[in-house]
């Protein structure tokens, strides 16, 4: 009689998702039906677990191509000295060190919170199961240059991928035009096809977390939402954390009107939260931070190049997932090796695109360089939606930032004043 009572209250939910036609609203509701099936029927939602891998498989063969196109475009459709000037150093070296202090947090807060402990993974065999990360720095070192680009995208070793993209980009900004440009435009146009792919994909995305949140219930139970939520509460605090320590005490540096800052970005923050894609909320963003003093060059450069450089959200998340999921395995990572997957995620993060769930594709992929199990995807697919609304939200806020950073670098700030504004 209860399951009949439980299947019924599902029925304004899946009408709610069937009329609201947005794919966050389908995955949120996939997650309740998820939870529903898999403590009902343990031993069916056993089987669901090959349409996640399914999902994961074709999340994996975005890597390389994703990475290649949009790291040879942001560095040689920049290569021009005269376009740059000033503005690209400046930009990098900002960016840089933000999210750098991003991928900290991050590591900082799994660290201390241990969300991924005590959890009980069922037993892997075959292709899902990995060797133990017995790795020396020498070793993690080694690994970092490619010796075969085509063994690299077929071993899924992203940062082998990253840095023969790199490397292909620097030379491709060095030589003449006419050889520069169908390389640029061919980067482009990968990138383009590469976004829409991922979309393409994202369709699969309910079936797939509702599938694996199934899996997970009717394998743990329901103990596991315990580290699901604790999981969530981690992210959400390091993030706010983040915001009140890192990018409010550089924007009082730089001396950014607060209360005028938070007006002009509280309409793109609010899609990129509904929507979860920085993209999304790129064109608002862009006006909102022209509405603010920031000249149009200086906007049409570093936000763009944010997008790309950026990502502080995104970054924060994956050092953190990527602990999280050793954690889960039940692997101990010495510090080194911590380290060592920091300045992988450094690297990879950069070829982030500002689409729904792309970061995924890179925490497969940094996972895959180290050794780490998939299977610990499998519990975060199923509130990735709820983290990727709020990392979507920092990145398009520390995008913003870095536009009146930078403007203020160059001595072209000119704030409106509030009344104006609004």
């Amino acid at each position: 009689m209860l399951l009949y009572l439980r299947l019924l209250a599902l029925l304004p939910i899946v009408y709610f998702g069937y009329r609201r036609k947005s794919l966050t609203v389908w995955i949120l509701v996939s997650m309740l039906i998820g939870v529903e099936i898999g403590y009902d029927f343990p031993v069916f939602s056993q089987n669901l677990k090959v349409v996640s891998q399914i999902f994961l498989k074709l999340i994996k063969t975005i890597i390389a191509p994703l990475l290649f196109g949009t790291l040879v475009y942001g560095i040689a459709g920049h290569s021009n000295i005269k376009q740059v000037g000033r503005m690209g150093w400046k930009s990098i070296l900002y960016f840089e060190v933000v999210t750098t202090i991003a991928l900290f947090i991050g590591l900082a807060a799994i660290n201390l919170t241990q969300a991924g402990v005590g959890i009980q993974l069922p037993p892997v065999t075959g292709v899902d199961q990995l060797p133990v990360v017995k790795q020396t720095f020498t070793d993690v070192l080694l690994h970092t240059f490619p010796e075969n680009i085509a063994k690299a995208v077929a071993e899924g070793a992203v940062l082998q991928i990253v840095l023969f993209s790199i490397l292909f980009g620097v030379a491709t900004a060095m030589v003449e035009e006419k050889y520069r440009m169908p390389i640029v435009k061919f980067a482009e146009a990968l990138s383009e096809v590469m976004f829409k792919f991922t979309n393409l994909i994202m369709f699969f995305a309910p079936f797939a977390v509702g599938a694996a949140i199934a899996y997970t219930v009717g394998h743990m139970g329901l103990g596991i939402l315990v580290n699901l939520a604790k999981l969530l509460l981690t992210l959400y605090g390091a993030l706010t954390f983040f915001l009140l320590c890192v990018l409010l005490p550089i924007a009082l540096i730089v001396k950014v009107p607060i209360v005028q800052f938070i007006k002009a970005i509280a309409e793109p923050v609010s899609l990129a939260f509904a929507t979860t894609s920085s993209e999304a909320a790129l064109p608002k963003a862009m006006k909102a931070m022209e509405g603010m003093g920031v000249p149009r060059k200086i906007v049409a450069f570093v936000m763009p190049m944010g997008y790309s450089f950026n990502l502080d959200g995104t970054t924060l998340y994956l050092s953190l997932a990527a602990i999280f999921v050793a954690q889960a395995a039940g692997i101990h990572l010495p510090l080194h090796i911590q380290l060592a997957m920091l300045f992988t995620l450094m690297l990879t993060s950069k070829g982030v695109a500002g689409v729904p769930r792309a970061s995924l594709v890179i925490l497969l992929g940094t996972l895959a360089s180290f050794n780490l199990p998939v299977e610990p995807v499998f519990i975060i697919l199923g509130i990735d939606e709820l983290m990727d609304m709020a990392r979507t939200s920092v990145n398009v806020i520390g995008n913003c930032l870095a536009t009146i950073v930078i403007a203020k670098w160059e001595g072209e700030f000119s704030p409106p004043e509030l009344g104006q504004l609004l």
